[in-house]
């Protein structure tokens, strides 16, 4: 098999630290991934192997070099990140984590994967956007992020964050408290991101005068939401009933994001409003649906293998209870 050789000469031998990383871990990262021979002597890489790899290498060590240029610290997370992105082909890694929706405090809100980078997109092109997947992938927090920048640039006049009062079968009539108290606990994860994107007196000003609220599903029925970023979260756990209700609250000037995970659905019984509006919805215009998967989970990497892990375990019961069912048909049409 022919080999190719490729030479990268780093301009400014001050950024190879930033580039290899200290004591070379992330150089050390990348030989782990690649079968290519790569060789560091001064300011220059040298990647020896078959040439596609060698190819894939360089095309990594050049998105990773103008990374370090736009001053963007590297991480062992990003460089994992990054080569997924060059294998899939979908988006170099310089355009996503280029693409900054929100700085707060000198922290910066981005996408940080392939899948994260499409549902951004769909947010900024469509009037309603639906991020599906498991938990970590992103799917409330960038969605807030975009909702605060629109806020911000004054896209739009109000936020309206909101979510199903559902969760493990609890019903608020027995919880203790006013209505308020009864149902915070299940709206304080959106406090909780809201306040990581804006200062606290901020936002409580801001939701004191209503140009922020924070609401329970049911507190949307009978509304026309003209003028503003609307983002459903938990929307798993709506009835049919409940999101057809949700989507129809739709006015002028607005936008609307819809995240859940159809594998934690807590509702008692019946079907969620998630799982039917894709069929219901299917070639909609200035709508998108977006599947986020186990490999945009930016949480501990283990949480990425524990969401793999129990997809694989669906799918297996599932594929078992088909082929029992199959079995079930069959001798029953020999009876």
């Amino acid at each position: 098999m022919s080999q190719s050789e490729i030479r990268l000469v780093v301009p400014d031998g001050r950024d190879m630290l930033d580039l290899l990383g200290q004591g070379d871990h992330l150089l050390k990262l990348i030989e782990d991934q690649f079968e290519a021979d790569i060789r560091v002597r001064g300011n220059e890489i040298t990647i020896a192997g078959e040439p596609q790899e060698a190819q894939a290498v360089s095309a990594l060590f050049t998105e990773m070099l103008q990374l370090v240029e736009g001053g963007q610290p590297l991480t062992p997370e990003a460089i994992d990140r990054s080569i997924d992105m060059l294998k899939r082909g979908e988006f170099s890694p310089v355009k996503v984590f280029s693409d900054v929706i929100l700085t707060h405090r000198g922290k910066t809100i981005r996408p940080k994967t392939a899948g994260q980078k499409r549902y951004v997109d769909a947010i900024r092109k469509n009037t309603i956007t639906f991020g599906i997947g498991p938990a970590g992938t992103g799917k409330t927090y960038l969605a807030m992020a975009m909702a605060v920048d629109a806020l911000k640039r004054k896209d739009v006049g109000r936020i309206i964050l909101t979510r199903p009062a559902v969760e493990a079968g609890e019903k608020l009539g027995y919880l203790p408290g006013n209505l308020f108290e009864k149902v915070d606990p299940y709206l304080r994860p959106l406090y909780d991101a809201l306040f990581d994107m804006m200062d606290i007196e901020k936002s409580t000003s801001l939701t004191e005068r209503g140009v922020i609220e924070v609401a329970p599903l049911a507190f949307m029925r009978g509304r026309t939401l003209n003028d503003s970023f609307v983002v459903l979260d938990e929307a798993q756990n709506t009835s049919p009933e409940q999101m057809k209700m949700f989507l129809t609250r739709l006015g002028f000037g607005s936008k609307v994001v819809i995240t859940g995970d159809v594998t934690q659905i807590d509702l008692p019984a019946g079907t969620s409003g998630l799982r039917q509006v894709r069929d219901i919805l299917d070639g909609v215009q200035d709508l998108e649906f977006v599947d986020l998967e186990s490999r945009d989970v930016v949480r501990h990497k283990l949480v990425q293998h524990i969401v793999t892990a129990y997809s694989r375990y669906d799918e297996a019961r599932n594929a078992a209870r088909s082929a029992a069912d199959a079995r079930g048909a069959t001798n029953e049409s020999h009876a």
